[in-house]
């Protein structure tokens, strides 16, 4: 694990407050990519309520045993196989495994988007042995999710059963399924280690919010198989893990998109549709004492503007930033002052970047305006900002 400077993190991560870094590996079998995991607020659904406790406990009780989960739940998980053009001199393939899971009786499955970027060539291959080619349907590539769709009839299909994500606690017990190092149908076990994590694969691109991270051993083909309850219902999407070494093992911090983000995108991606989100257009760091000390911030609480990024929405909008480049930002050791302070959106206040992230991602689509609550030189001013989609 890595730490950056406040400033540095701020950029490199637009719209990710926080200053620890890991390096993660996405877990395709034959190939990965680099990125960065920050660590938003942890949340669990806890409940103060006796009701609410009776029925986790209730839940507890019902819990299946793994043997009987992975019985269930295995013919659902799939070993996707993609070729692709290697760009080399002669025309050589490459190939690169990962898992998927089915998610309907017309052949749907579920998996990572870059378990089938760039394929020429989907092969699926199903836990009784039986093979079918496959077509890309639809990506969300800012998740990092894609349903493809099996081409071939005739064969036994055993769609799993999607749960909630929301649900999760820390320390819940979880296991995955997959097919790592191309061993097939793999079971592994583990625990909820944090909920709503966030991850970036670096400077300017959307990170993926809500991630679950879980010491259940996943490995380089687990990518795009299920992370599930005790229930054996699908609770997330494994996609990469903590990679410290720069060496393709596990390390027991491995991070899977929640399934509560895929089923926001599911219908789109099945009907083929093009899967947007909004951008802002934004770095910036939450306000703490020392934040609001080093940056002579009058405001005791909100999101600090780091960086605004030239020609985004809320450059339109007149918003200002602490600096004026990345590279200047990313050289200071410090936070600077005079930047704007965001204190809420559409009069809802926020504390945090993943607040204000997460209320756009929830409720806005491109296009769509927001009213920003400013606080700049100590004195409070409304900004319309029209906002836009997350550039690729």
């Amino acid at each position: 694990m890595f730490v950056r400077s406040v400033a540095a993190v701020a950029v490199t991560a637009a719209v990710i407050g926080s200053v620890a870094g890991v390096a993660g590996t996405k877990l395709l079998d034959g190939g990965s990519s680099g990125g960065t995991t920050t660590s938003a607020t942890t949340t669990t659904a806890n409940s103060s309520s006796d009701s609410t406790q009776s029925q986790q406990a209730a839940l507890s009780s019902e819990c299946l045993s793994a043997a009987d989960i992975y019985q269930n739940v295995s013919p659902s998980v799939v070993e996707i196989t993609s070729t692709l053009q290697s760009g080399g001199p002669f025309g050589q393939q490459a190939q690169g495994t990962g898992s998927g899971i089915v998610i309907d009786t017309d052949g749907r499955i579920l998996t990572n988007n870059h378990v089938i970027d760039g394929a020429q060539s989907i092969q699926v291959r199903f836990a009784d042995g039986s093979t079918s080619s496959a077509k890309v349907l639809g990506s969300d590539p800012a998740n990092d999710l894609a349903v493809i769709q099996v081409t071939d009839s005739g064969l036994q299909l055993h769609p799993a059963q999607l749960g909630d994500s929301e649900a999760l606690r820390v320390g819940d017990a979880v296991l995955a399924i997959g097919n790592p190092f191309n061993l097939e149908s793999t079971l592994t076990q583990g625990i909820v280690s944090a909920t709503g994590r966030t991850y970036s694969t670096g400077a300017n691109t959307r990170p993926i919010r809500n991630m679950i991270q879980t010491d259940a051993a996943v490995n380089p083909g687990n990518s795009g198989g299920p992370l599930l309850n005790c229930h054996g219902e699908v609770i997330g999407i494994n996609t990469l893990l903590e990679n410290p070494t720069g060496d393709n093992v596990n390390v027991g911090v491995a991070f899977a998109v929640a399934i509560n983000t895929a089923k926001q995108s599911i219908s789109q991606m099945e009907s083929g549709q093009a899967v947007s989100h909004p951008w802002l257009g934004i770095a910036g760091v939450d306000i703490t004492p020392a934040v609001a000390k080093e940056a002579s911030i009058d405001a005791q609480k909100g999101v600090y503007v780091t960086l605004v990024s030239a020609g985004g929405p809320a450059s339109k909008a007149g918003l200002k930033g602490a600096f004026t480049s990345q590279n200047q930002a990313t050289s200071s050791s410090t936070v600077r002052s005079g930047g704007d302070v965001i204190t809420a959106v559409d009069g809802k206040e926020v504390s945090t970047l993943e607040q204000l992230a997460g209320y756009l991602d929830e409720n806005k689509k491109p296009g769509d305006s927001v009213e920003l609550t400013l606080v700049r030189g100590g004195t409070e001013m409304s900004v319309q900002v029209q906002l836009a989609e997350w550039p690729s």
